[in-house]
């Protein structure tokens, strides 16, 4: 049997900026705190070349410096950290074990869960044979292989409008292919975007095909409106056509609305007693870098609660 002393009051599942929040305010109220995350702590924060829209500072920060001052900040008062994939949680009386992949075990009485959302694929012929040769889903990741080259953005959000921005420092010419009309980024993005020479916008079009040789020359394109398919020349393609949460691993553990994201109340708790659920993992309808961490706030609070009506 496990020492009481090796059971975590908390077990934070994701590293992004709702698991580095959590952590931060769970150990600050000194309950034993374990962080897992299988990649990169700060998660998708640090794939963004410049965040302006964090309040306090008012000239930007790049994604990976704000990632990096969350998890100091975190240890600073006591979190711990592993890294591993997550295999599947396993509810034992008050306890829940957390098993990761390769076999590891830890044990805790709240769980917390994190771990967001990666990007969405087109699910096209020839997305998946030019992975990594010319298709990628992170401009600030692989832009500086496209050095003034000509490559595409698939998408009209937020994340689309800005790294096809970022990638005008690189590329020769940045085509923004969209399915609709009109940009879904917020007004001040689409702005620059419209102002920057090197954007070019082709609307009410998806992409069919993705052809080359050994790296990607020719996106294949379908006009929504009048059916027309035409050929457009790039070596570059990158992707931001929205997320899909990671919960495969609950196994049904606790309940997902229709798109696989958790249903939680506002205190952050799911279906499943002392287990809650924060950031970009979550049902709601914005998800942004201060939603996570205020979702990783409550959260941390609704755990520290549970754990001392268990106690008592």
């Amino acid at each position: 049997m496990q020492a009481i002393s090796d059971i975590y009051d908390v077990i934070i599942i994701g590293g992004g900026p709702a698991g580095l929040t959590a952590g931060l305010y769970t150990s600050r109220a000194r309950l034993k705190s374990l962080l897992i995350e299988k990649g990169c702590t700060g998660g998708l924060v640090t794939t963004i070349e410049w965040v302006e829209n964090y309040p306090g500072f008012d000239e930007g920060i790049s994604g990976i410096e704000l990632s990096q001052k969350m998890e100091r900040q975190a240890k600073k008062f006591g979190l711990e950290t592993v890294q591993g994939s997550v295999k599947e949680i396993y509810l034992h009386d008050e306890i829940r074990r957390v098993i990761l992949e390769e076999g590891r075990v830890y044990e805790a009485r709240t769980v917390i869960l994190a771990t967001g959302a990666n990007p969405r694929l087109l699910k096209i012929e020839g997305e998946e044979k030019y992975r990594g040769r010319g298709v990628s889903y992170c401009a600030t990741c692989d832009g500086a292989f496209f050095r003034g080259k000509k490559v595409a953005v698939v998408g009209g959000g937020n994340s689309a409008v800005q790294e096809a921005l970022f990638l005008t420092k690189l590329a020769e010419i940045v085509y923004v292919v969209h399915r609709r009309d009109q940009l879904r980024a917020t007004k001040i993005i689409q702005e620059r975007a419209f102002a920057n020479p090197k954007i070019k916008f082709i609307w009410n079009s998806l992409v069919e095909k993705i052809e080359g040789d050994d790296t990607v020359h020719v996106l294949f394109l379908k006009n929504v409106k009048s059916g027309e398919v035409s050929r457009l020349e790039v070596e570059g393609v990158f992707i931001y056509v929205g997320y899909n949460p990671n919960t495969g691993f609950l196994n049904g553990l606790a309940k997902l609305d229709e798109n696989n994201y958790i249903l939680t109340d506002e205190e952050m708790s799911t279906s499943v007693p002392g287990i809650f659920a924060a950031g970009d993992v979550r049902a709601k309808p914005l998800k942004q870098i201060t939603t996570a961490i205020g979702d990783g706030a409550t959260a941390a609070v609704s755990a520290e609660k549970y754990i001392s009506q268990i106690k008592r």
